[in-house]
């Protein structure tokens, strides 16, 4: 009997890859990238002598069509550099000093007008996960701006709703059930399994589909999950919408970790930690970047090691950010809360400057990796969409610093410097 052949999705990985030859590591060099997330600009002249004709190959893919016509196909890229802020202009909050980033152009102010609009009319009066008493916190958290920042290359407006209406359902969630407006470990798995099947959807008997359909508007949580997947999966295709299951689960999960600890009044050793930061994160965000950007990454392509390793290396680095950012205003709030700057204090025995020091570090030495990686993976595989999405993975990252640095109402950096 003869062998059988590769699968349809092994077959269309081979002839990517076969685009340029094996696998061109491009690693140890400076990347950075521009406004649109661009990865053109990570392949300098040391990195176009290692990886030879495969950087030429991958630079005209990069750059794509041009001509009459196809500026369209970018909705992102500039002709010229963004416009300067007139002299004496304030930049809105300060970064953290040496923390390895890239700022981006404001975001378009109509589109976070009307984000704004919207979606605080879906949190108010759809779902009810805004009552009155929250209001200027769901306003001071700018969710408008921050998903314009992170989705420059969103189509529509309805497209970036998608983005929206999840992220402020998985705040909802932690903030009810984790955090700040009732939160507690005790009893946290219960809750985040019934969440889930709003996201999840219970398949059971007659007799018992009506009370769960019912549960799912009992609380601002389960509302929200339930109305935010089902605007997600009425543009999304099915592995897209199965994906982002995955990834939430994974969320689930990092919490659970979390709650056991706070139960117990256990910190944990640095690396363990950040074990649980790999899943207590911002994955389920950047995982979403095509089908809010109107198209979509095959999942044969996105299940790749090497695609979930840079998808994985991002969402660490943007959670370092906001360890960062947040941590005088965890270390205001009642009882303890863990973050990276805490627990290498506690774990290593340094003074709280020098722990805030080392995780800006591991912050950096992530953000490197990231972008070696994302690069190493467009010169193996520059399949349009592969490329398409590793730009909006790179933009997302640099959108959810420009949101940290920028949201004073919520963040303030401690006088380390």
């Amino acid at each position: 009997m003869p062998e059988p052949g590769p699968s349809p999705s092994q077959s269309r990985l081979a002839d990517a890859m076969a685009l340029v030859g094996a696998r061109t590591r491009i690693a140890h060099s400076e990347p950075h990238s521009d406004t649109t997330g661009d990865l053109t600009p990570w392949l300098g002249e040391e990195s176009r002598a290692v990886a030879g004709p495969a950087a030429s190959a991958l630079e005209r893919i990069l750059r794509g069509p041009s001509g009459v016509g196809t500026t369209g196909l970018y909705p992102t890229r500039r002709e010229e550099p963004p416009t300067p802020r007139e002299p004496g202009t304030p930049v809105e909050g300060t970064p953290v000093p040496g923390l390895y980033h890239h700022p981006v152009a404001e975001p378009d102010p109509v589109r976070v007008e009307e984000i704004s609009h919207r979606i605080k009319r879906w949190a108010v009066d759809e779902v009810q996960a805004c009552p009155p008493e929250w209001e200027d916190q769901f306003d001071g958290f700018s969710v408008g701006r921050y998903m314009v920042a992170c989705h420059p290359d969103s189509p529509t407006v309805d497209r970036l709703m998608i983005a929206t209406r999840l992220m402020v359902a998985e705040n909802a969630l932690d903030d009810c059930y984790c955090e700040d407006h009732g939160g507690s470990p005790v009893g946290l798995g219960s809750r985040l399994l019934l969440a889930h099947t709003a996201l999840d959807p219970l398949l059971t008997t007659r007799e018992y589909e009506q009370p769960w359909a019912e549960s799912l508007q009992s609380d601002a949580p389960r509302r929200a999950y339930r109305s935010a997947m089902e605007y997600f999966v009425q543009q999304a295709t099915p592995s897209q919408a199965d994906r982002y299951r995955h990834d939430m689960a994974r969320l689930h999960l990092g919490y659970l970790a979390e709650a056991a600890w706070a139960e117990t009044d256990h910190v944990p050793e640095v690396w363990e930690y950040l074990a649980m930061r790999q899943f207590n994160n911002f994955r389920p965000c950047p995982t979403i970047t095509d089908t809010v950007g109107g198209y979509e990454l095959p999942a044969d392509l996105h299940a790749q090691p090497e695609m979930q390793r840079v998808i994985a290396l991002a969402s660490n680095a943007t959670t370092i950010v906001n360890d960062l950012y947040s941590y005088t205003k965890e270390l205001d709030s009642p009882g303890r809360h863990l973050n990276l700057p805490v627990v290498i204090a506690e774990r290593e025995g340094v003074p709280d400057r020098d722990a805030y020091l080392k995780a800006v570090e591991i912050h950096n030495d992530l953000m490197r990796a990231f972008e070696s990686e994302a690069a190493a993976l467009a010169a193996a595989c520059p399949v349009p969409s592969v490329l398409r999405f590793l730009r909006g993975v790179a933009a997302w990252v640099d959108g959810n610093h420009y949101w940290h640095q920028t949201n004073t109402y919520r963040y303030s950096l401690p006088d380390f410097w």
